[in-house]
């Protein structure tokens, strides 16, 4: 007998979320768009620009990801557990079997990324495969399928592609200018470039936070040990007090997308947190254990 698969309840609050935030980064798109052309941009370098931008976030977000990680995709006879683990959890969830990765760094942590349920990819580091027991790895790696059950990934990965690239046409911008020394081309894809940088990094930070929490409970129903990603939460925490910091600098810029960001040795809570703290993810997985506990009375 097949085993039943995990209903997931519909969460409005992300659904708004996600909707908002690709309303907000399509007005981006067009804002950025019209900046170029206010710059002097011609046709042939707007399709260029435009088009480069959506094949990039389409098809290259996770392998650049990826590649920034220092990861690379694994094949069943490469890594066989981890492949069977998250075959049975893809059954479990209801989901295609995404593509399976593996950061070969001490930072102990897993993340996914992918502009569909067909075409996802969840990574884990060797890091956080030595550092947790199988049943919290495998709550761990529920957690990031949960993330691509709820299509939050997909946002994700095109909002910190769309910030990737603004950051770095900020960095290059004049070279857009000609070399016309009257001409504000540059300044202004500069003074662009960079706004949409801040609008596309607050974004991803809202979103980040609010989804993570559903994540964690769509683990919990994956597996039904809502403990065992609590104690996953914990360990990964701690050891990344090991971690040497120019390791965790190294992966920074994938704090988003990350189930433990690296910065959790600064324990204070700012507005630029990528994640919710670490005391209110575990004390709603044991609220969500209570319950699955309590006695059933007639």
């Amino acid at each position: 007998m097949a085993a039943p698969r995990t209903v997931f309840p519909r969460d409005t609050g992300l659904q708004f979320r996600m909707l908002f935030t690709f309303f907000l980064l399509g007005l981006l798109y067009v804002g950025f768009v019209f900046a170029l052309l206010q710059a002097g941009a011609g046709a042939v370098v707007m399709l260029v620009v435009v088009g480069g931008l959506l094949f990039g976030q389409l098809f290259l977000s996770d392998k650049i990801a990826l590649r920034a990680m220092g990861a690379r995709e694994v094949s069943p006879e490469e890594a066989p557990g981890l492949h069977a683990m998250i075959e049975r959890l893809c059954i479990q969830a209801d989901l295609p079997k995404p593509k399976i990765a593996v950061a070969d760094t001490e930072v102990p942590n897993a993340f996914a990324m992918g502009r569909s349920k067909k075409a996802a990819v969840v990574c884990a580091t060797t890091g956080i495969m030595r550092t947790l027991e199988p049943a919290e790895l495998e709550a761990v790696m529920a957690h990031e399928l949960a993330h691509v059950k709820n299509r939050d990934v997909m946002i994700m990965t095109v909002a910190s592609f769309f910030a990737s690239i603004a950051s770095m046409i900020a960095q290059f911008s004049f070279f857009f200018g000609g070399t016309d020394d009257d001409s504000p081309s540059g300044l202004v894809i500069f003074l662009v470039s960079i706004v949409v940088y801040a609008i596309s990094f607050m974004l991803m930070l809202a979103l980040s936070r609010y989804r993570e929490f559903t994540a964690d409970r769509g683990a919990a129903l994956i597996t039904g040990r809502p403990s065992a990603l609590a104690s996953a939460l914990i360990k990964v925490s701690g050891q990344m007090q090991h971690v040497p910091e120019r390791d965790l600098r190294a992966a920074g810029e994938m704090n988003a997308f990350f189930i433990v960001p690296t910065s959790v040795k600064n324990t204070m809570q700012t507005i630029f947190a990528t994640h919710p703290p670490l005391e209110a993810r575990i004390a709603r997985l044991e609220q969500m254990e209570s319950a699955l506990q309590a006695p059933i009375t007639a």
